[in-house]
Formats: structure tokens, C-alpha cells, sequence
């Protein structure tokens, strides 16, 4: 679906303060978080020319392009979204993103397993322990885009936070009874427990020196046969999937008040601008931005 770029959406102050921050020319994004629930955070962003490189989230992705059309990959298949579509990504999903046309605006917010785990708990009105999962990353919802795109102005910085909270919790409740299932994800394919047990050594080690030979050795397999059954299972490649991790726990660091240089050097980057550049490629701001709208 592809629309027109130009559009009468928000209009970004130029106060960093205020979580807003330039990127290329003509490009804007706005990072904020939600205090009214926890480590819940949101972006507003305009893109014309910036491309998300490949990356995963702890979080679900749940938005919705307000003006022109994006496109990305998620489980190997292009899709395209416009104004009045959801898009919906699953946690650890590697997924990118790019301008279609002349670009796009969009709104999106990062829920944590253990909200929708809640929200849909209050639901069925008993506890759910399984992890909701959204089968499809695209779904046209003008009324529910509406009320998502409502509560996501209102959670903004100028915005009624005690208003936005309840649009917002009405929002995900709408997403979660419409467009998931509580159930598990799919099984993976073709040599999964090696795979498995070199994802969970990455997650516990990813600041060490991890070469890909110790990790085929840790797997019991070639290191060619690591490369294409790890990107076969996770859509990463080993290394890119370390820097995720990184990148991951960087942003945890900084929450937490780290400085750049801190966090680079807590996560397993060489440097600050080691971190810079794998950080702005997945989250698509700065660290220094994102520690300013976090803390």
C-alpha cells in the first residue's frame, strides 16, 4: 500500500529536551517513554531516507504508519504498510525497515511481554502465562489504528498522560482480541537445539570476545554449517546477532543513567563509536538521544 509522504501530522519541536532529534535531511524522529507503564517506550519518526538495519526487540512492536508507506522483512517476506494499517512485530523476530516511495511517518511503541502478558490476563479475566503472539505483521484497522494513533498523541510529551493511558490500554486490549493468539510461536526447523544453545550462550556472554570458532565448537558444528543454520532459525547470521544483544543491553544500561561511554564499554564495544553506529542502524537514534529521552 502506498500513499503520499506529505502530510499534517505532528510538528516536532527542536528541543532535545523534549526527546526530538534530527537524523539525515528532511528526517525527524521523537523518542519518549510512557511513565504510566513500566519501561514502556514510544517513537514518532518521519523517514525519507533512513533504512533500519536488520534487528530484534525484547519487546513487541506495535504502531502504525500515519502518512506515505514503509516496507521490511519479517520471517522472509516483504511487506508493505500505509496509513490505517497495524504493524506487529514479535519479540527476538528479526525484522528491518525502509522508505517506500518518498518516505513515511509513523508511530510506534515497544510493549513488554509482561504488559500484554497483563492486559490479556484482565481479559479472560484468569493468568496467562503463554507469551501473545501476532501471526500476521500487517493488518489493515482503520478504527483501531485511530484509537492507537489517539493514545500514542496523548501519551506524547504534550500530551494528557492520564487520558493516553486509558486510550492506550483500550488500544492494545483491541490488538490483542482482534489480531493475536495466546499461544506459542511456531516451532523452529532443522538443527534448532544447537542453534538454541548458541542463542542462550550469546544472551549470557555477549560482552566477551565471542569468535565464531568457539561458538561452532560450543555447537559441534562447522563454523559453515553454524552461519547458515543459526540465519536459518533466527534470520541473523552469529555475529549480527551478538551485536543485537549488545545493542539490547546497551539501551538497559542506559535507562539506567550509563553514560555512552559506559555502556559501550559494559556491552562488548570497542569504543563509543563502535556502539554509535550499531546502535543509530538498530534503534535509529543516537545513544546520547536515547539517554536523554529515558532518563
Amino acid at each position: 500500500m502506498e500513499g503520499n509522504a506529505t502530510h499534517n501530522g505532528p510538528k516536532p519541536a527542536t528541543n532535545e529536551a523534549m526527546g526530538i532529534f534530527a537524523l539525515d535531511k528532511g528526517e525527524r524522529t521523537r523518542f519518549f517513554a510512557c511513565p504510566n507503564f513500566a519501561a514502556l517506550d514510544c517513537l514518532t519518526a518521519t523517514f525519507r531516507t533512513y533504512r533500519y538495519v536488520p534487528h530484534t526487540h525484547d519487546t513487541f512492536v506495535i504502531g502504525s504508519v500515519i502518512a506515505g508507506c514503509e516496507t521490511w522483512t519479517v520471517r522472509g517476506i516483504r511487506g508493505y504498510a500505509g496509513p490505517g494499517d497495524f504493524v506487529f512485530v514479535n519479540p527476538q523476530e528479526v525484522h528491518d525497515g525502509a522508505p517506500h516511495g518518498s518516505g513515511y511517518c509513523y508511530r510506534m511503541s515497544y510493549p513488554s511481554i509482561e504488559l500484554l502478558r497483563q492486559i490479556a490476563s484482565e481479559l479472560r479475566e484468569r493468568d496467562v502465562t503463554a507469551t501473545p503472539y501476532f501471526p500476521e505483521t500487517v493488518v489493515n484497522d482503520p478504527a483501531g489504528v485511530a484509537l492507537f494513533v489517539a493514545a500514542h498523541a496523548a501519551m506524547d510529551v504534550h500530551g494528557d498522560a492520564r487520558a493516553g493511558e486509558e486510550l492506550l490500554y483500550r488500544a492494545y486490549a483491541h490488538c490483542l482480541v482482534r489480531h493475536a493468539r495466546v499461544t506459542s510461536q511456531p516451532a523452529t526447523g532443522r538443527e534448532a537445539d544447537q542453534v538454541t544453545r548458541i542463542g542462550r550462550m550469546i544472551k549470557e556472554h555477549y560482552a566477551d570476545d565471542l569468535s565464531l570458532s568457539r561458538l561452532a565448537a560450543e555447537a559441534g558444528l562447522p563454523r559453515h554449517r553454524l552461519i547458515s543454520a543459526f540465519r536459518r532459525e533466527t534470520g541473523m547470521t552469529p555475529h549480527a546477532f551478538i551485536l543485537d544483544r549488545r545493542v539490547i543491553a546497551a539501551q538497559q544500561a542506559l535507562r539506567r543513567g550509563a553514560t555512552p561511554a559506559e555502556a559501550a564499554a559494559a556491552t562488548g564495544f570497542c569504543d563509543q563509536a563502535h556502539l554509535t553506529r550499531a546502535f543509530k542502524a538498530r534503534i535509529g537514534i543516537t545513544p546520547g538521544a536515547f539517554r536523554a529521552a529515558v532518563s
